[in-house]
């Protein structure tokens, strides 16, 4: 789904995919229809932050799924159990050290190149994790084909680093700490990251990282906190150095959000605060490139600006490993995608015996239900079976294919893009209503017009929308072309309008704190969408219940056809 990167510090975008352009019809290769489900009727989300509990509860079938496995230990202690299915994928996943360049002394570019020159990428990934996970030298993950190795790699070491600093007008005083040329003495960094207890080598990175630091005479120390704490802080741009880590998208236009100047805004997703114009301008490109050709060439180009400018210093990709036990039929995975995703929580059934709940883990606290701010990792395994969008990706062949919308077509019209989405028959909301293009309509257009940063910047280019007197049809008219129109808009999550319009302030929307009824009585809540499982209550610490929405398009008896219709890529 477009532009809702989870963050983990320390980070749920369906699947990770390339883009898929061209006239031949999409969604041939795989049939959604075929995952009839869910097939349970209620779904835990078990909050344990523990590694050795998860794995205890895994053993005894407290839990059923554990994903966001990173310790080698752990996983070959649960390979060795003979109770669980592996899997293992390459993932979209960056692990970063970011600056934060709107204040002293991170605002020096210098400084943060020397940093860069002490990181030892590959004997802290080697010692750390043993194979799982490779190190990352460039600003997209290895799996990512707009990957970009050769970026500009500054000599590795303490001694080469202080040279640079030196040649820079940099001195040390007697302490041994750095001055700059001016005279300014460094002050202490608090590289801001999260408890051992909740990622413990995370927490070791952020030590390691102080090290270094101090090796070139830059005072520095790891300062664990409160997950929930640290994402408020840095959202408040309140913090020298984090460590963070994003599970990004398909598209390379995350670039774009992460380091483009008008993304550094309040629950943006511009952390470090970078603001150069001439990686704006690049990033620019790379936005509303035309065709994958000039999208390649300019993600090439805007990484190898940040390789100079070094906002943040990128450290390693970790694979995708989650475990699933193996009294489940229904488990579904490929060698892109690992277990721990939508399609194995709908096909999910016991091999024996009848109905019984789901457990499935989540590593930390949940820290918003609200979809319009959230952006961990954490929220989004809840709000992702809650949600849906229009088109999503194909496991297999990372290809989009339908889902709410049964085809689309994509135009130019005088140089803009016109994007035209037809829904399937007989869609509802969780609480029974109709779900029409009118609310697709209204999504798109309180995002824009509520600013909404952590989606903005896949709306903020729409030019005008339209929907047809059946209600099945969405037309958004974009002011530009871009080769990611399609992602941006299709990938977005839709709200009901008639939740939505009721909606004050955005930023205070609490969905699980306001009551709200379905058209058949039952009492709900404002957490509404489209998907699979239903929100039922939440117990901080403890877990998130969820039960089975029988109005899923995908649901028995829902009365959707959800078989694939052809889809004209038109250029």
């Amino acid at each position: 789904m477009a532009r809702r990167f989870g963050v983990l510090f320390v980070c749920v975008f369906l699947w990770g995919a390339v883009p898929s352009w061209g006239a031949a019809p999409v969604g041939a290769s795989f049939d959604v229809s075929v995952f009839e489900g869910p097939k349970m009727e209620e779904l835990y989300y078990v909050i344990m932050r523990d590694m050795d509990a998860q794995l205890l509860a895994m053993s005894t079938g407290g839990l059923d799924v554990v994903w966001d496995l990173y310790r080698p230990a752990d996983v070959e202690r649960l390979a060795r159990s003979g109770k669980v299915e592996l899997s293992l994928a390459s993932s979209f996943h960056g692990f970063f050290v970011t600056f934060n360049v709107r204040k002293f002394p991170w605002d020096q570019t210098v400084l943060r190149q020397a940093a860069s020159q002490v990181v030892e990428r590959v004997r802290w990934t080697r010692d750390l994790f043993s194979g799982y996970c490779e190190p990352l030298a460039s600003f997209l993950p290895q799996v990512s084909p707009y990957y970009e190795p050769n970026v500009t790699a500054f000599p590795p070491g303490a001694e080469a680093a202080r040279k640079r600093l030196a040649g820079a007008g940099w001195t040390w005083n007697r302490s041994g700490w750095l001055v700059t040329p001016d005279g300014r003495e460094v002050p202490l960094t608090k590289i801001f990251c999260p408890p051992s207890t909740v990622a413990a080598t995370t927490t070791e990175m952020a030590q390691l990282m102080a090290e270094a630091l101090i090796s070139i005479g830059v005072p520095a120390e790891a300062e664990p906190m409160d997950f929930q704490t640290m994402l408020a802080r840095v959202d408040a741009r309140d913090f020298d150095a984090c460590t963070n880590a994003w599970s990004m998208t398909r598209d390379p236009d995350n670039l774009y959000a992460f380091y483009h100047s008008s993304m550094d805004v309040e629950g943006g997703y511009n952390l470090s605060g970078i603001a150069d114009p001439a990686l704006d301008a690049v990033l620019c490109e790379l936005r509303y490139a035309p065709g994958e050709a000039a999208a390649r060439e300019a993600a090439s180009r805007a990484q190898k600006i940040l390789s100079e400018l070094m906002p943040v210093i990128p450290i390693y990709s970790r694979y995708s490993i989650s475990a699933v036990r193996e009294d489940w039929d229904g488990v579904f995975a490929t060698d892109r995608t690992t277990a721990d995703n939508l399609l194995t929580l709908i096909s999910m059934n016991p091999k024996e015996g009848g109905q019984r709940p789901i457990y499935w883990n989540i590593p930390e606290e949940i820290r918003t239900m609200n979809p319009l701010v959230s952006s961990t990792a954490y929220d989004w395994t809840v709000l992702s079976t809650i949600y849906d969008s229009l088109i999503s990706v194909d496991p297999h062949t990372f290809e989009d294919i339908p889902w709410l919308a049964e085809s689309w077509r994509i135009g130019t019209e005088e140089g803009r893009t016109v994007l035209t989405f037809t829904l399937r028959r007989g869609l509802k909301w969780q609480d029974g209503r109709p779900l029409t293009a009118e609310d697709a309509a209204f999504t798109l257009r309180f995002i824009k017009d509520n600013n909404v940063p952590r989606f903005y910047d896949s709306v903020k280019d729409i030019e005008a929308i339209e929907t047809d007197a059946e209600k099945r049809t969405l037309r958004v008219v974009m002011a530009n072309t871009s080769y990611w129109h399609l992602h941006n808009i299709g990938g977005m999550i839709l709200l009901p309008k008639h939740i939505l319009e009721n909606v004050l302030d955005w930023r205070a929307w609490q969905p699980t704190n306001r009551p709200h009824q379905a058209l058949d009585g039952e009492a709900l809540s404002e957490l509404i969408g489209s998907g699979p499982f239903t929100f039922r209550e939440s117990r901080t610490g403890e877990y998130v219940r969820m039960t089975r929405n029988a109005h899923y398009f995908l649901a028995s008896g829902s009365g959707v056809n959800a078989r694939t219709a052809d889809t004209e890529m038109a250029r």
